[in-house]
């Protein structure tokens, strides 16, 4: 497979699940949007809990409602693009880019994401 295949892949399902959430409101019943299976199973709110809301909010402009669905997956996203751009960029120029987190990397995602977890379900977020 060319090393470029996978980022497109990922940009054309983006675009797709994106282009149908632009016009269906994760806060109207009925729309075909994926449900936690953490919160279904557990009640409580995983840190990605509210992703589609935030996602739907920026979508929409709207800074503050993306912010009030979600501010931690709302001040990672800017990373997650540019760790994207990086593998995209470094693909469609032929060359197979891996990205390693390493342990401290891997334990401050983890760590903020247990801690996010907790927060958020003591605040009843």
């Amino acid at each position: 497979m060319p090393p470029a295949a996978a980022p497109l892949a990922l940009a054309c399902a983006a675009a797709a699940g994106l282009f149908y959430l632009y016009g269906h409101s994760p806060y109207d019943p009925g729309q075909l949007l994926p449900r936690c299976p953490f919160h279904w199973a557990t009640g409580l709110n995983c840190p990605a809990c509210g992703g589609t809301r935030m996602s739907y909010a920026l979508l929409h402009r709207d800074l503050g409602g993306a912010l009030r669905a979600n501010p931690v997956l709302c001040a990672a996203l800017p990373f997650g693009l540019w760790v994207y751009a990086r593998w995209a960029v470094a693909a469609l120029r032929g060359r197979r880019r891996r990205f390693a987190l390493g342990p401290r990397g891997t334990a401050l995602v983890l760590g903020t994401a247990f801690v996010w977890t907790v927060v958020r379900n003591a605040l009843g977020r």
